[in-house]
Formats: structure tokens, sequence, C-alpha cells
């Protein structure tokens, strides 16, 4: 007797589904997607905006889980913590010179005019670059204007100045479009080339300057300190010379007061003659009243 032969399936051991099962299977999966498409999770510090066939709703979705929403509503996340833009820009003054400075704006995005940003302009990043990047450029060259000489940036007035007159009028333009800046600062200024040239020959001259009138001061120190040398040797040279002169008029008074000293003194370069080794002839004065040699003759 014939054996019936088993399907495909069932030799590879998987389970036949009844026809009349598929239905609803295909219903429950379209459930269960339908009902994941029904959550929404916004990002910590952001703010959800949901759009429906081009209409923005204008209730904002705030940082978290929402269930249940619409499966077909398009979502734009906004961020809205503390952000920073940095600009350079070339600043015109009223010497015509071009000064670039670097500037910071800090700014965040107002979460209850996320939709009106999205309607009106479209991301954060393109609000950013359609309202407060040209404004920012643009106050900072009118605020150029005002600068008479490009040093003057270098001014802690003229900079405090201009940073709270830029944050003033970008809080004031930048606030309607969805915006809020909270500080501007200036972070560098590099000034015209053939300014910072002029700067530096200054500061070379300066320079040159104080090295020339420090030479100046050492040569008058050296000067006077050889003045004061010259001083304390003619100084001491004075009292040598009274120191001599004292001792001359020591012997003059010795000799008038004594007659004998003279003869004493002879005597005594008479003794240290005879014990010179060389031959040697003196000839004596007998008749003067002291023995003084008169002549010497050499071999």
């Amino acid at each position: 007797m014939n054996k019936p032969i088993p399907s495909p399936a069932r030799r590879r051991g998987e389970v036949e589904i009844p026809a009349k099962f598929i239905p609803v299977i295909v219903l429950v999966v379209g459930v269960l997607a339908l009902a994941s498409c029904s959550f929404k999770a916004v990002d910590v510090g952001h703010v959800g905006v949901a759009s429906l066939f081009g209409k923005v709703k204008e209730q904002p979705y705030p940082a978290g889980l929402h269930f249940p929403v619409n499966p077909l509503l398009k979502w734009v996340q906004f961020d809205g913590r503390q952000k920073t833009h940095l600009e350079t820009a070339a600043v015109p003054s009223q010497d015509q010179l071009l000064t670039d400075v670097d500037v910071s704006v800090q700014y965040r995005i107002d979460a209850t005019r996320a939709y009106e940003i999205l309607a009106d302009t479209g991301t954060a990043e393109q609000a950013v670059e359609v309202h407060l990047v040209p404004a920012l450029r643009s106050l900072i060259r009118e605020q150029g204007k005002t600068i008479k000489n490009a040093e003057d940036f270098f001014n802690e007035e003229t900079q405090q100045r201009i940073q709270d007159n830029l944050l003033q009028e970008m809080m004031a333009f930048l606030e309607p479009k969805g915006i809020l800046v909270s500080e501007v600062l200036i972070r560098d200024i590099q000034l015209p080339a053939q300014l910072r040239a002029r700067i530096e020959e200054k500061k070379a001259a300066e320079q040159q300057l104080a090295r020339t009138e420090f030479e100046q001061q050492t040569k008058v120190v050296q000067a006077k300190a050889e003045r004061e040398a010259a001083n304390e040797q003619a100084l001491m040279r004075e009292r040598l010379a009274e120191a001599q002169a004292y001792e001359i008029r020591q012997i003059n008074e010795a000799i008038s007061e004594n007659p004998a000293y003279i003869k004493l003194q002879a005597l005594e370069a008479l003794k240290s003659i005879s014990k010179d080794p060389a031959a040697k002839m003196y000839f004596m004065d007998g008749d003067a009243p002291m023995p003084l040699p008169l002549m010497n003759l050499s071999q």
C-alpha cells in the first residue's frame, strides 16, 4: 500500500498556518505597528513640534514620552538649551580701516515660540542663519561707525559700550523671532595690518628710547662714580701731602732744636756706605762741621 508523501514544510519541521488565520495575524501586526507609532519621545532639553499635512500644531511637546499621538504627525525637535554662536566680522571705523572683531553670542530657543519658528522660518539652525547671523553682522558694522580710530577698539570703555549696545539691540530684534539672547561678548580684536605695523614700529622706537635712556643713566651713574673715586683719590693725596709736610715740619723742628741730630744722621749714612761691597773711595771735607762725603770714585 502506498504511503502519502509529506509536504516540504512538514519535512522541515515547520508548522502550517491555516489560511483562515492569516488575515487575523496581518490585522494584529498592523495594530501593533500602529500602536508603536502612537508613542513619541522628546529628547532632554528639547521641545517637540508636530505638523499634520503642512499645518503646525501650536501646542509644543515638552521632553519626555507622549502617548497617544497621531501616527501621521511629522515631528521636529528644537534644542532649547543654552548655545553660543561665534562670529568674526570686518568692522570699518571712521578712519576707513577694517578691524576684525570676534564676537560670541549666547542664546537659546524660546520653547513657547517653537511652533512659530517652524511655521515662519524652519528649524532652529535655520532660524539662527536667517535671523541671528545677519542681524549680528549688521549691528557690529553699525557700532563700528561710532569708532573714530581703529585703535580705539582696544579701549576698555569702548568695548563695554559696544557689548551693551549689541546686547540690547539683539534682544529687541530676536525676541519676537523666538530667539532669546542673554549675553554678547567681544572675544578678540585684530587691528588692520598697516596699523599693526605702525604699532610695532612705535613699540620698537619706544624700546630703543628706553634702552638709550638706560644707557645714558648708566653713563651718568658711572661718571658720578668716577668723580667720587677721583675726589676720594685727591683727598687721599691731599692727606698724604699733609702728612709728608707734617713729617718735614717735625724733622725741621727736631734739627732746629737739636743741631747734633744732623751729625747723627751723617754718621749713620757713613756706616751704611762702609758696608757697601763695591770698591769705592770717598773724599771728605775735613773743615766741614759734619763728615759728609763730597765725591765718590769707583774702580
